[in-house]
């Protein structure tokens, strides 16, 4: 999709964050926005200002978690606009600990947004790109889903999952002949509020009172790697680029590799998974 302008992008997680670089990015190309996000307070913060900027925008609650909401997320973008030409499925959680203390609940909250809100995605608005023979999906992965650090059970397997949907939709769409795209983003550390994602999560996936957090001893550790990483406007413009010219791989550091060489090494070599952190 070389010409954005007046084409229409819908961004979940777009309150903030990389989703709120994009959209900022996208609309500067002047595409009409779909901003969606499960928190209200700044999904208007973000929809205020983008209006003030004098871009086009039509903002929608919604949990990406409950396939109904992804839905009513298309259907309000079609209402709005009469078409849907980029789905960015970005929204995203952070939350981790040791794999013996790991509850259930933690398990069906990461993996609730991370991966099933990518597949609620694409089972929403892929058959209406290819309807219209035209359109791209940027799914939101990670390094994470590269090669796996410790102490990041949960969001490892639902950043892995997002790669494996992405590359199997990359070569199904290939085999079509359509014109339709798929990216995969795998950032390496970006200054986000992920750390704090805890907000947002809903009272009945949250641990029983009293339990212990995963995440207690190493809440300030990840937050601190960070707070110093990427800024999300760079992200947002190699994922403008990578849509621009169908680039499926869109990864954000160059240090990144290094570790990603590490992990397929030791898996030719029939070695063991080496000790790497995003």
């Amino acid at each position: 999709m070389e010409e954005l302008e007046g084409k229409v992008a819908v961004i979940t997680g777009a309150a903030s964050g990389i989703g709120r670089a994009l959209a900022d990015r996208f609309a500067a190309e002047g595409m009409k926005l779909v901003v969606a996000d499960v928190e209200a307070t700044a999904l208007d913060a973000a929809v205020e200002e983008l209006r003030a900027a004098g871009h086009e925008v039509t903002p929608v609650l919604c949990d990406v978690s409950v396939r109904s909401q992804v839905e009513g997320l298309r259907d309000a973008a079609v209402s709005a606009y009469g078409a849907v030409h980029l789905v960015c499925n970005n929204a995203g959680v952070g939350s981790g600990g040791q794999m013996a203390t790991l509850t259930e609940r933690d398990w069906e909250w990461v993996l609730g947004v991370n991966l099933w809100g990518v597949i609620h995605g694409v089972s929403a608005f892929l058959p209406l790109l290819l309807a219209q023979g035209e359109g791209h999906i940027v799914n939101t992965a990670s390094v994470a889903g590269l090669f796996a650090a410790p102490f990041m059970g949960p969001y490892n397997a639902s950043k892995y999952a997002v790669v494996a949907i992405s590359e199997t939709l990359f070569n199904e769409l290939a085999m079509s002949g359509t014109d339709v795209g798929v990216s995969v983003l795998c950032p390496g550390w970006v200054a986000t509020r992920i750390a704090l994602a805890d907000r947002n999560r809903p009272e009945a996936l949250r641990n029983d009172e009293g339990a212990a957090d995963p995440m207690s001893a190493m809440r300030d550790a990840f937050d601190a790697f960070i707070q110093g990483g990427m800024a999300p406007a760079a992200v947002a413009e190699k994922v403008c680029e990578a849509v621009r010219h169908k680039r499926f791989y869109i990864l954000t550091h160059e240090e990144s590799k290094a570790s990603i060489d590490a992990r397929f090494r030791a898996l030719l070599d029939d070695g063991h998974p080496p000790m790497v952190m995003p």
